[in-house]
């Protein structure tokens, strides 16, 4: 199972990645819609990029992924509920679901549940 976790490591930090660093504009347009301030949208950014980096370190460092996976699930569920509130569709909602389960899945496996 280590393995696919590695993999759900690198397929979360490569979304992430993508979305905050290449498609940033996007991004912009997102929390406009969301009625969220510049502010907090850097924090999320900042935070998901930080998560992403521990999620790397985390292939080598097993210790730094339990918390740092559940913190990027905690902020997959908060871009559902922002998805949902702005109307977004179907696809927004499917590409972060997707990241809250690989987190999930990161974060059972390096808590050794499987």
């Amino acid at each position: 199972m280590t393995n696919l976790s590695i993999i759900a490591q690198i397929l979360v930090a490569l979304a992430i990645l993508i979305i905050w660093v290449f498609r940033f504009y996007n991004v912009e347009k997102e929390f406009k819609s969301y009625g969220l301030s510049d502010l907090t949208r850097n924090l999320v950014g900042a935070s998901k990029i930080a998560l992403s980096t521990l999620l790397i370190a985390g292939i080598w460092h097993k210790d730094l992924l339990f918390v740092s996976s559940l913190l990027m699930a905690f902020l997959m569920v908060a871009a559902q509920y922002y998805h949902f509130k702005a109307k977004h569709p179907w696809l927004y909602f499917v590409l972060s679901f997707i990241l809250l389960l690989l987190c999930l899945f990161i974060a059972v496996v390096s808590n050794k549940y499987i």
